[in-house]
């Protein structure tokens, strides 16, 4: 089945996940639902300095929504600042240096963030990774789960609060169609048995942010979640991390505005508000989470066991010796 699901997601790829794809999709798109003003609303960005990321950014930015850009890279995100403040005009851009991969920084950083500010509307986890050798971070997780599942959720977990205490609170979370070859793993989510595929570790990673988002969904019916599929674009990531195809693909590749255009869509529409929480979007529109015929779907078990796993980790974070909100988390404006 494993051989039948990737035959038939590349061939899926081919057809729709490509530039072209994105081309015959955006005809049937509404131009109104991004005619839209969100001066006075704020929207946090993941790995925003670079590709997808500060793409969203920009869109946001232009349409006066205030702009938090959480990034690893400190000059990186200076830099991406700039360029935004000066093609947009709008100076409400705020930088957060945040290292995704390390969950406990991570928690320390929401934590602060919700006594500095009153109000987050919208939340794009955005940053991710695919590391091809198995490493660990200071909390011995594995760096792919780390950044790809830990973080999106002790972020999002701690924020709830903050975003429900908001008008229209929205969460975006960037996955991949890879996911549509992988069925949910809930006893090896350290990636510790077996050969060491990072690829297929980063699938397994975005199957659980589309099981999570539905989690979510349920758990918390005052905010919009929404997770999606960007199609495969050209960002600085992808050349990075998967060169070959990355060569290969060429010009086929989408551009980084058309990747984060359901993104944009998603966070700013009237449109996608209306759509129901915990869905999977491709080209702004809800899309299936399983292939036909593929056996990929998960028990109440199995996803009980995978969201139990995710609390029991979060909280063994956050409760070890001196772990408390680190004010030089705190975001500053450059």
């Amino acid at each position: 089945m494993s051989l039948y699901r990737n035959a038939i997601w590349f061939l899926n790829g081919i057809h729709q996940y490509t530039r072209k794809g994105h081309g015959t999709a955006s005809k049937d798109f509404n131009p109104q639902d991004l005619n839209v003003s969100v001066v006075g609303r704020s929207f946090m960005i993941t790995g925003a300095n670079s590709g997808i990321g500060r793409a969203t950014a920009m869109a946001i930015a232009k349409k006066g929504g205030t702009v938090h850009l959480v990034c690893r890279n400190k000059d990186k995100a200076e830099e991406a600042r700039v360029d935004i403040v000066s093609e947009s005009g709008n100076t409400e851009v705020y930088i957060h240096v945040v290292d995704m991969s390390e969950t406990r920084k991570v928690w320390e950083f929401a934590e602060a963030f919700k006594k500095q500010y009153p109000s987050l509307n919208v939340l794009i986890n955005n940053a991710g990774c695919m590391v091809h050798k198995r490493e660990v971070n200071a909390e011995g997780l594995e760096r792919n789960f780390a950044t790809n599942i830990m973080g999106v959720y002790i972020l999002t977990q701690s924020l709830i609060p903050l975003l429900q205490k908001s008008r229209d609170p929205r969460v975006i979370t960037v996955s991949s169609g890879g996911m549509l070859v992988q069925e949910l793993r809930v006893n090896d989510l350290q990636s510790e048995r077996g050969r060491f595929d990072g690829v297929m570790v980063y699938a397994q990673n975005k199957r659980q942010q589309v099981v999570l988002t539905q989690q979510w969904a349920k758990a918390n019916p005052v905010i919009h979640f929404s997770v999606m599929h960007p199609g495969w674009v050209d960002t600085p990531a992808v050349s990075t991390s998967m060169p070959q195809f990355h060569q290969r693909m060429g010009e086929r590749l989408r551009s980084v505005e058309q990747g984060a255009d359901t993104v944009v869509w998603l966070a700013l529409s009237r449109a996608a508000a209306r759509t129901p929480s915990g869905q999977f979007f491709q080209d702004r529109r809800p899309v299936p989470t399983h292939l036909p015929l593929a056996w990929t779907h998960s028990s109440a078990e199995e996803i009980q066991s995978f969201m139990t796993q995710l609390e029991t980790l979060a909280k063994a974070i956050q409760s070890q010796p001196d772990a408390k909100p680190d004010s030089s988390s705190s975001p500053h404006l450059v």
